[in-house]
């Protein structure tokens, strides 16, 4: 075991204090949300960085409980979220699995029109055209199938199946397993790390869509979570002045901090299930396959 020498001590103790400090930067502006969506306005308006209120008001999740564009922007959200990171994932595997092999014919050549995706692009306009062509305007499939299958990741996917060892699938062969079986018990469940990681990109980008909405829906029925978020914004807490109850006391900005910590929590709350594989995959792709 090696002696830690004053200069490693100070170095350590540096380099906690760093992490700390930015660990705090990074969880005071959610703390800050969640502790004003429950703090009386009044409190807010006498200390405005008051992060501990002397007693808590619920009054606005009561109200966006209430809401039926959260509900309705929740469920958008959840079909997204599951439906395009099922697809992405299965496409992913279906196309890097083969995309690893060496002896593929043609393999060069679809890596690099895929890696040509990475830089150039039909732009706004054209991809607009496609979805009205494919009469996907005003479906959920609109926000998703433009995004079900992502060029930087499939490469990154490719090289971790790459790097799994030959002589696993040689043994699968001879016992007289076929590619799909080989696939589906071998490279993926060794691959789970990989999967995890992809599986929380994903979702993050998911459950945080607007812009597509914005671009290839125009009923409001179909407005994601944060689409409605957005809208909130740009419109100067509109929906919120919509669900207020002038009786209540619970004001605008109260609404509109509780209904960012009611868009954001799921999302949080599904990350330590999933970290313990995150963090083992965290240089997925960086072995060349």
């Amino acid at each position: 075991m090696k002696i830690k020498t004053a200069g490693d001590k100070v170095f350590d103790f540096f380099n906690y204090l760093f992490v700390t400090l930015f660990s705090m930067a990074c969880l005071f502006p959610f703390f800050y949300v969640v502790s004003f969506s429950v703090t009386p306005y009044s409190e807010y308006l006498e200390n405005p960085l008051k992060l501990i209120p002397s007693r808590l008001e619920f009054g606005a999740y009561r109200q966006i409980f209430e809401m039926p564009q959260m509900w309705t922007g929740y469920k958008i959200t959840i079909l997204i979220t599951l439906i395009g990171v099922a697809l992405n994932i299965f496409l992913m595997l279906i196309s890097a699995y083969p995309l690893s092999k060496p002896d593929l014919k043609g393999r060069n050549v679809i890596l690099a029109l895929i890696v040509f995706t990475m830089f150039f692009n039909g732009g706004l306009i054209p991809n607009f055209y496609l979805i009205k062509t494919l009469h996907l305007y005003n479906t959920i499939w609109s926000m998703i199938l433009p995004g079900a299958l992502g060029a930087y990741n499939l490469i990154l996917m490719k090289n971790f199946i790459g790097a799994i060892p030959p002589s696993l699938e040689e043994s699968a062969y001879i016992d007289g397993a076929n590619e799909i079986k080989v696939l589906f018990r071998i490279i993926i469940p060794l691959s789970k790390p990989a999967i995890a990681t992809f599986v929380i990109f994903h979702a993050v980008t998911q459950w945080n869509t607007f812009f597509s909405a914005i671009i290839y829906t125009s009923r409001r029925s179909l407005w994601p979570l944060m689409l409605i978020l957005r809208d909130l914004v740009v419109d100067d807490g509109g929906i919120a002045r919509d669900v207020m109850d002038a009786g209540s006391g619970v004001t605008e900005f109260t609404i509109k901090m509780a209904i960012i910590v009611f868009a954001t929590l799921p999302i949080i709350l599904v990350y330590p299930f999933l970290q313990r594989f995150f963090m083992k995959g965290l240089l997925v792709g960086s072995i060349k396959g």
